[in-house]
């Protein structure tokens, strides 16, 4: 199996794991967790179970400026997104807030193509426009929204796709598994002095506590490690447009356990999404955009 198709299923897995955010955290909520304690119990959980598989096979842990560089996407990338994007939700509609959001593929190949050098081709154009249509039809009807939830949520878009784009440049030199838990644990550090400043609200129950282990693991470690294993053979471009079949598997989720509709309109866009998967899956490898990148590096002396 080529690198580029590996990486296109790995990035696939990925969205599938975080699909399921929405519907675990569902779960979470309805048992009196709050948000910040949520994304605390997410990332401490998830940063716990990372590195103690790490110390047990003794995997490499990335050092020098990568290290300060991944820390940095976990503490401020990840917590400045996931602040814009539940913030943004009190002021706009969920379905306004998860499009604008969705922009982020869109902004991964203009900023890669503007900053980076990144091939701007047709193809990768067409492709991020399809699955851009696919996640308005997707995610359907109630575009309402205030000024400020709109710029949140545009906000939120930004911050995931400087994100990604920095994420491309750290992570082919550096195991992901090691990347992934140096930002899960960022994230935790950021998130647990936010629970200590405040007065979080934890999950009661069961169902509540195996939401937040679910949303750990599933959503967080398997979501994260499978999203930087394929940026590293796909490039930030590709893997961020792969990544729209997120809404398509949360949607299909919601139908199958919470019992919401799943109508035409959101079939259609599944089927935008998955046609700019295929297209991209079958294109050219992007070998020379991961070469020109490399070279960047090495005459610039980043890494």
């Amino acid at each position: 199996m080529s690198e580029r198709r590996t990486g296109a299923i790995l990035v696939a897995i990925s969205a599938a794991a975080f699909g399921g955010l929405a519907i675990f955290a569902r779960f979470a909520y309805a048992s009196g967790a709050d948000v910040t304690a949520v994304l605390f119990l997410r990332f401490a959980i998830a940063a716990l179970a990372m590195s103690a598989y790490l110390a047990l096979t003794r995997r490499r842990w990335p050092r020098g400026r990568n290290l300060a560089i991944l820390a940095a996407m976990g503490g401020i990338g990840y917590v400045g997104q996931s602040f814009s994007y539940f913030t943004a939700l009190n002021h706009a509609s969920a379905g306004l807030v998860a499009l604008l959001l969705y922009l982020y593929p869109f902004l991964v190949t203009i900023l890669g193509a503007l900053f980076l050098g990144h091939r701007l081709t047709s193809t990768r154009m067409m492709a991020v426009v399809l699955a851009l249509c696919g996640t308005a039809l997707t995610l359907g009807g109630g575009m309402a929204g205030q000024p400020l939830g709109i710029a949140l949520g545009l906000g939120a878009a930004l911050i995931y796709s400087i994100y990604i784009l920095v994420g491309g440049r750290v992570l082919p030199d550096e195991d992901p598994l090691g990347a992934a838990t140096v930002v899960m644990i960022a994230a935790a550090t950021v998130f647990g002095a936010l629970c200590l400043a405040g007065n979080p609200a934890w999950p009661k129950g069961g169902a509540g506590w195996s939401a937040v282990v679910a949303i750990a693991l599933v959503s967080t470690v398997i979501a994260m490690v499978g999203f930087f294993a394929g940026l590293q053979r796909l490039g930030a471009s590709d893997a961020a447009t792969l990544s729209t079949l997120e809404p398509v598997v949360t949607i299909a989720l919601a139908a199958a356990f919470l019992g919401e509709p799943l109508g035409l309109q959101q079939l259609a866009g599944g089927a935008l999404i998955l046609a700019a998967v295929v297209w991209l899956t079958r294109s050219n490898p992007a070998a020379q955009e991961i070469k020109a990148a490399a070279a960047a590096r090495e005459t610039s002396g980043y890494g």
